[in-house]
């Protein structure tokens, strides 16, 4: 009698674990993730190491396994380049069974890994690749977006400076997707609010002399000089428009991005007084600084939202597929949607059906000198802008978006 119950139940556990383990499944037995980024160019200090870096805590943070099974990284570096890019991203994906790739700064290669992601039905999730289009008419069920878009740091920054008169702009360009992006949805704001764009340039990215970009803002006669840049263009305009007197002549600078490592290379007597609008600030609360310094004492400097952001997407992404029993791309995404995503870097976080992070973000301006205390003390946090608000609804261009 009790041998019967015993290999009822017997029988019964071992088709139970049986069961586990077909539901539980991870292909070719490792979870790799791929970060594609710039090692060693203009974007190489905001996302580069430190990028590969917020990977391997979250990862070794996990346990580093998931489902039983290890989980790996390997590193890409594009040199900011689509080509270089898209091939790193096509051979990870066919040969080297990447089961998701992260970073991707720049987005013009952030679109093209885009398309092979979508392609081949694998997973891309980019913190530095900027432009609303990735979202919108280009949007991915396979493709997520989770530090930011070109139009939160323009409902931020634009909005902010014409509430405070700043009602003529002239921006400086960088002339690739992103930089472009930028403009449209800052120029957008302005006018939107009632104030004039007087017309842009746009520099190609990492021009080494940008004189001649900065006398034309400058003779515009616009009361603000939109910097619709990043890394290295858009602290060398600011770093030139002071050297001309644009300050000085009553003109200001505002800069639809800005990095913590922009303002450090920069400085504070450069920097100080500008308005900016950021995903993450290292010094904002306990969970912010407790995690800043611990890859602090890795990197040696503090981390970029990209670099925040990398660690927050890793550790949701690992979590799903831990939940969902699988890392097949569809069902992950559709875990990493059910729950909001409440950690460190994101406040009021939620996966939108169009695959879009949307949190709240905060407009900041940096501090003069004397208002500093201690090493990377550069912000000041003058609002909390609710993501719905910031983002903006889905565009209705994606193809995910119900209608």
């Amino acid at each position: 009698m009790f041998s019967g119950k015993f290999s009822a139940a017997a029988a019964y556990a071992v088709v139970m674990l049986a069961s586990s383990a077909a539901l539980a499944q991870v292909s070719d037995d490792v979870v790799k993730i791929g970060v594609l980024t710039d090692m060693n160019g203009p974007a190489s200090t905001p996302t580069g190491q430190g990028s590969v870096t917020a990977v391997q805590m979250a990862i070794d943070d996990f346990g580093g396994k998931v489902l039983g099974k290890p989980i790996s990284v390997v590193v890409g570096d594009h040199q900011l380049k689509p080509d270089i890019g898209g091939g790193i991203a096509r051979r990870w994906y066919d040969v080297e069974q990447v089961d998701v790739i992260v970073d991707v700064p720049v987005s013009a290669v952030g679109l093209a890994v885009q398309n092979i992601a979508n392609d081949k039905k694998k997973m891309l999730i980019v913190h530095s690749t900027g432009t609303a289009d990735f979202h919108g008419k280009f949007c991915s069920p396979y493709a997520l977006q989770w530090v930011f878009d070109t139009r939160a740091l323009a409902v931020g920054t634009a909005q902010a400076v014409v509430k405070r008169g700043g009602d003529s702009w002239f921006f400086i360009t960088d002339d690739y997707a992103f930089g472009q992006s930028l403009e449209r949805d800052a120029s957008a704001v302005v006018t939107r609010l009632g104030g004039k764009v007087l017309g842009a340039v746009r520099p190609p990215l990492a021009t080494p002399d940008l004189s001649s970009f900065v006398l034309q803002a400058q003779a515009s006669k616009a009361k603000i000089i939109g910097i619709a840049a990043g890394p290295p263009n858009n602290m060398n305009e600011i770093k030139t428009g002071a050297e001309f007197g644009v300050f000085k002549g009553g003109q200001q600078m505002a800069a639809l991005l800005a990095l913590i490592t922009d303002i450090h290379s920069l400085g504070l007597p450069a920097a100080q007084g500008l308005l900016l609008t950021t995903s993450f600030y290292w010094d904002m609360d306990d969970k912010t600084r407790e995690w800043s310094k611990r890859f602090f004492a890795k990197m040696n400097r503090m981390p970029t939202m990209w670099q925040a952001g990398v660690y927050s997407s890793t550790m949701s992404y690992l979590n799903a597929i831990r939940e969902a029993g699988t890392d097949e791309p569809l069902k992950v995404a559709a875990k990493m949607r059910e729950k909001p995503i409440e950690d460190f870097f994101s406040r009021n976080g939620r996966l939108r059906e169009d695959n879009l992070m949307v949190h709240d973000l905060w407009l900041v301006q940096v501090k003069k000198p004397e208002e500093s205390k201690y090493p990377w003390d550069y912000y000041q946090i003058l609002a909390r802008i609710p993501g719905d608000e910031a983002f903006g609804p889905p565009n209705p261009e994606c193809a995910l978006v119900k209608k």
